[in-house]
């Protein structure tokens, strides 16, 4: 009966340990820039996004070039012109050149569009698997390393680094970044 009775209390001892186990809070931890500069759809999104940026600063490349042939020309006329001609150039230049200052604006808001279009599924992608992983290790928490906002970081808390990783495999692509427009 003794030995029944040590086995019962034992048996509470090792139930109760674990649940109390259970409620310690879990915490993890992952570089998220370090995450996606190794996944291979955002490579494919900077490839896209330098396309991009190429297209559009060739098109500033021959606003400009045909305003410097336009300035060339005129300057070289300058003196042998009416002033009634000469001020219809400069009004012409001046016009070019504020065509270009509003290109020049309007293709860096373009840039930043199209950067956070192609980047979003990469980071969606991560998110969701960071959520996956952090769900299946029962963490209530999982800081980002890469925001340096984090103190203190305990041997306790868990690297999620390889366990996303290995879940970013089985997550397909949430939405393929659009093709370049050429």
């Amino acid at each position: 009966m003794k030995s029944v009775f040590k086995i019962c209390v034992l048996g509470i001892l090792l139930l109760s340990a674990g649940f109390a186990n259970a409620q310690t809070p879990k915490f993890g931890h992952i570089d998220l820039q370090a995450l996606i500069q190794i996944m291979p759809e955002r490579a494919v999104a900077e490839k896209q996004f330098t396309a991009y940026q190429k297209e559009l600063e060739d098109a500033l490349g021959i606003m400009q070039k045909e305003f410097q042939t336009k300035y060339v020309e005129y300057a070289a006329k300058k003196d042998s012109l009416s002033e009634t001609v000469r001020k219809m150039k400069e009004e012409d230049l001046n016009s070019m050149n504020e065509r270009i200052q509003t290109y020049q604006s309007s293709a860096q808001q373009q840039l930043q569009t199209k950067q956070g279009e192609l980047l979003k599924p990469v980071f969606d992608k991560a998110d969701k698997a960071v959520k996956t992983v952090g769900a299946e290790k029962g963490l209530i928490y999982v800081f980002d390393m890469s925001s340096r906002s984090i103190l203190y970081n305990s041997k306790e808390s868990l690297d999620l680094m390889p366990f996303v990783k290995a879940e970013l495999d089985k997550i397909p692509a949430l939405d393929k970044p659009a093709p370049a427009k050429k």
